[in-house]
């Protein structure tokens, strides 16, 4: 997605990633695991093309997802699988915020505030 805001060609299904609040890349840049230096130079995949990271999701606007074999959340620590879930679902509501209202932002504001910390 961030090539200019044109879209990434999800690198699982080929099909494009047309809409920011669909985007693992910028979930995973909004959560603070994607350097902003590298974020263009990352590939993009579909939330749902990406069941390791969208399992995490606990939104009503999110249908769950679930993952299967060694990373299926049912078979990790429940202490591990809570924090994840709190830090990913709070990434993708601040995802939704930013596709509702990304004119008046730059892409430095994306981030949750603690990932914005991390990288200034």
């Amino acid at each position: 997605m961030a090539k200019c805001d044109e879209g990434y060609l999800c690198f699982v299904c080929g099909e494009p990633v047309e809409r920011i609040d669909h985007s693992a890349l910028y979930l995973q840049y909004i959560i603070g695991w994607v350097d902003p230096e590298t974020l263009h130079l990352r590939p993009d995949c579909h939330l749902r093309c990406s069941p390791a990271l969208a399992q995490y999701i606990e939104d009503e606007h999110f249908e769950p997802v679930t993952c299967t074999g060694d990373l299926d959340r049912r078979r990790l620590d429940p202490d591990f699988v809570a924090q994840r879930v709190e830090l990913v679902t709070r990434g993708y509501r601040r995802l939704r915020e930013v596709s509702r209202h990304r004119r008046g932002l730059s892409v430095q504001d994306y981030p949750l505030p603690e990932a914005r910390r991390r990288w200034s």
